[in-house]
């Protein structure tokens, strides 16, 4: 039986390829991915592109800020190994972008919707961060489908998801449960979790009556959804 679940491969495939690149991308398509969240900056240029950090040092050897590097300089810098939000996109094919925004400013969501919208891609993605970035989007995109990020089992006030207009609440999966679940999904909204890796916890959350899980590890996510529940765990 195919679960309703969306399996969701954070940053691509990170442990095949190197996280938030074309290969990772293309890596969880190709292992069934519902969806892939990427992280989405921008350029000195404003450029849009896929990089988590605020500097190129952990996965690029290099301490220098991305807000510091014009699209040219960093695609010099490694050898374009850091993808434009464009050929992410084109990348995924028909499969969902999930766009988180770290360090996300007025300016860059702005340019980042922009190219969404300019691609074509509006209906294939939505867009995940806490409640500061999720204002900006909804400010740039009244249509935008939103995963507002909530970092606490106190659920959030009223008056701050009538602003954000969220489709789903975005928890840490430690904070999960069938209380949780149920009271999320009463209030008419739908559950996400991230970020879930062991098999055991990825039962656990299924058990719960999430609606989304994002993983590190696609592959087994995948298996587990669509086949019998294996007893060894990862």
């Amino acid at each position: 039986m195919v679960s309703t679940v969306t399996a969701v491969a954070h940053r691509g495939d990170p442990y095949r390829a190197r996280e938030n690149t074309l290969r990772s991308v293309r890596s969880a398509v190709e292992r069934g991915a519902d969806a892939v969240e990427v992280d989405v900056r921008v350029t000195r240029d404003g450029v849009p592109v896929l990089l988590h950090d605020s500097t190129l040092e952990r996965l690029w050897g290099q301490d220098v800020r991305l807000d510091r590097l014009s699209h040219r300089e960093l695609t010099e810098r490694t050898g374009g190994g850091v993808p434009a939000l464009r050929e992410a996109l084109a990348a995924a094919g028909s499969r969902r972008l999930m766009l988180d925004l770290p360090g996300s400013t007025d300016a860059s969501v702005r340019r980042i919707v922009g190219t969404v919208h300019d691609c074509g891609a509006a209906e294939r993605v939505y867009y995940c961060a806490d409640t500061a970035a999720m204002l900006r989007v909804r400010e740039a995109d009244p249509a935008a489908e939103i995963a507002l990020t909530w970092t606490t089992s106190a659920p959030p006030r009223p008056v701050l998801l009538e602003a954000v207009r969220s489709r789903w609440l975005n928890y840490r999966f430690g904070l999960m449960n069938r209380e949780l679940a149920a009271r999320i999904h009463a209030d008419g909204l739908l559950v996400s979790v991230w970020t879930a890796d062991t098999r055991r916890t990825m039962r656990r959350l299924t058990g719960c009556g999430v609606d989304s899980i994002t993983t590190n590890r696609i592959d087994a996510l995948r298996a587990l959804l669509d086949g019998p529940a294996r007893r060894t765990d990862a």
